[in-house]
């Protein structure tokens, strides 16, 4: 079954799904779009008492709704110096080893060809760590910050637009630096440097950050890269940093020596915006999502 799944990934027309998805998904449709977010909910088992507005009625396109902000205090910060920027489940995390990371079992896939082939910068990350997190169609698909930083650069990467669900990732090596993605490089001054790779798959109309708005709007098969050292750009542990419309992936790559992870964290676990993600090494705190 698996194995049927993936081929059919190849073999879908989907650019066309994603720029007619997109389409209806930005549509103003009326009673059509609370009919459609009102079966989503019921598919997905979408939690709406989370909502800053739980009112369906009130949303005016599927991507409002799909966008939606939580309550306040539905997401608390815990007391960490890394925390879980999304919602989702871990597809994997632990070390990168001489540059790669694991994909999946059999599948591992570069820093370098991630972040959309600069050695360089992928030199930073050769013995750091990373972590993998899925986000489902159910999840809060806001992304936050897992700890302060500056912009240092952002650069969309053009590429497929495959699935990015665990029986894809199982199947399909090089998922996500084979992906439409688009790589933000933070710097804190604690923790070094660090990347939010967002990355892109069928059916996602869109990848948005907070300092730019929709980066992927054309989807030119050039790479773009933006430098943001003569801006102003500092976001806080648990700010918004960007969204994704429909569901995807965050890959995140730390450092050597700069993130122990939370030691109850392991692939496929559920996880949730704001809890504890990590301590700097050497400083692990006990086991638990806070």
């Amino acid at each position: 079954m698996d194995r049927t799944k993936v081929l059919l990934q190849y073999a879908l027309p989907k650019r066309l799904l994603t720029a007619t998805a997109g389409r209806f998904a930005r549509a103003h449709g009326g009673v059509m779009t609370t009919r459609m977010i009102r079966w989503f909910i019921g598919r997905y088992g979408v939690d709406m008492t989370e909502a800053q507005n739980p009112d369906i009625h009130s949303y005016a396109s599927f991507n409002d709704f799909f966008t939606r902000p939580l309550k306040a205090g539905a997401r608390p910060l815990a007391p960490s110096d890394f925390i879980c920027p999304v919602d989702g489940a871990i597809s994997q995390l632990g070390a990168i080893e001489d540059g790669h990371m694991v994909q999946a079992k059999g599948h591992r896939f570069t820093a370098t060809d991630l972040i959309g082939g600069d050695p360089e910068l992928a030199e930073h990350f050769r013995d750091g760590s990373f972590a993998n997190i899925y986000l489902s169609p159910k999840d809060y698909h806001r992304i936050h910050m897992p700890c302060a930083g500056k912009l240092r650069q952002m650069t969309y990467v053009p590429g497929a637009l495959l699935s990015v669900n665990p029986v894809t990732a199982r199947g399909v090596p090089n998922l996500f630096a084979r992906n439409e993605r688009v790589v933000c490089i933070f710097e804190s001054p604690e923790h070094g440097l660090f990347a939010m790779v967002l990355v892109g798959a069928t059916i996602v109309g869109s990848m948005a950050t907070v300092w730019h708005g929709v980066v992927n709007s054309s989807r030119s098969n050039q790479v773009s890269s933006w430098a943001y050292d003569d801006h102003d750009v500092v976001l806080n542990k648990g700010e918004e940093m960007g969204r994704f419309l429909l569901g995807s992936t965050v890959v995140m790559l730390f450092e050597q020596d700069t993130i122990a992870f939370n030691e109850g964290w392991a692939p496929e676990r559920p996880v949730r915006l704001g809890e504890r993600m990590g301590e700097p090494m050497g400083d692990q705190k006990g086991d638990g999502p806070v």
